[in-house]
């Protein structure tokens, strides 16, 4: 089959990785269905470049996922693969958080994902075939201090996506995850919500002002492009093979690879060490 007869849908696909995915996919001559929550307010390169399919999806809002989904199918009569990228991060010391922004932040990066998930799974079994791919982060394998929502969540999908595969695999259906190291986009800021920690403030001195610099200004100056990221999950789209993770960056890989190599004990030290030093 050819590029040209393949649709995606993507969420998430106004910014940073999704924007990079999209325009990726459309390049490559696919059909690419670019969701998000505003279409009629983001001027994108989406625009610009002339894709056509812009369509409204709210992770939270069962009737515009269904809707996005109907969408597709009416117009190309299939999706090959559905790219679960919608997310955003909470980021602060947990004890400063609330409980409606822990309730927002699983619902987004968790729940939403599932549910969209859950939608598309009938026409990927009646057709017998089709890729998932869910983005999910380096911080779904280690853990970084005043990331506990953020992380958390990103366990949870590393955990759907490796339980999930079983079920799907004797179905033809394939289940992918894309892990990103630090990556140059507007994560750390339009995708950031920072917690009110005034109260807090003297308690984590410390770690905020270490956070601050190593997460902010050292992310925005190291970090890669996300166009690494698009092609990664282009591979991943097209590489036919069943292989769950895709870790993308350096600073991924070598976390990757020191978490199988060194005792736990070790790699906690290094990992404090690099993080708050």
């Amino acid at each position: 089959m050819s590029n040209t007869n393949k649709t995606i849908l993507i969420t998430g696909a106004s910014s940073g990785i999704g924007l990079e995915t999209a325009l990726c996919f459309f390049e490559r001559r696919w059909n690419v269905i670019a969701t998000m929550r505003h279409p009629e307010k983001r001027r994108t390169p989406l625009h610009e470049k002339g894709l056509p399919d812009l369509v409204h999806l709210d992770v939270m809002d069962s009737v515009s996922i269904r809707a996005a989904i109907q969408c597709a199918l009416d117009k190309y009569r299939k999706i090959d693969v559905l790219v679960n990228n919608a997310g955003y991060a909470v980021y602060g010391p947990f004890e400063a958080t609330t409980q409606a922004q822990v309730a927002r932040q699983f619902n987004t990066n968790v729940f939403g994902l599932m549910e969209v998930t859950r939608e598309i799974l009938p026409h990927f079994r009646q057709q017998k075939s089709g890729v998932l791919i869910n983005v999910a982060s380096m911080g779904g394998r280690i853990g970084f201090p005043l990331y506990t929502l953020y992380n958390s969540t990103k366990w949870a999908v590393e955990g759907f996506s490796e339980a999930l595969q079983y079920e799907l695999k004797p179905l033809n259906i394939k289940v992918k995850v894309i892990e990103p190291g630090v990556i140059k986009t507007d994560f750390y800021d339009r995708s950031l919500e920072s917690v009110d920690s005034t109260a807090f403030a003297e308690a984590y001195r410390n770690i905020l002002k270490r956070g601050q610099k190593r997460f902010g200004e050292t992310a925005m100056r190291t970090g890669a492009a996300p166009r690494v990221v698009a092609r990664a999950v282009y591979q991943a789209a097209t590489d036919a093979s069943w292989r769950l993770r895709y870790p993308v960056g350096t600073d991924a890989w070598q976390v990757s690879f020191l978490r199988w190599l060194l005792p736990e004990g070790m790699f906690y030290w290094l990992l404090e060490r690099a993080v708050l030093d």
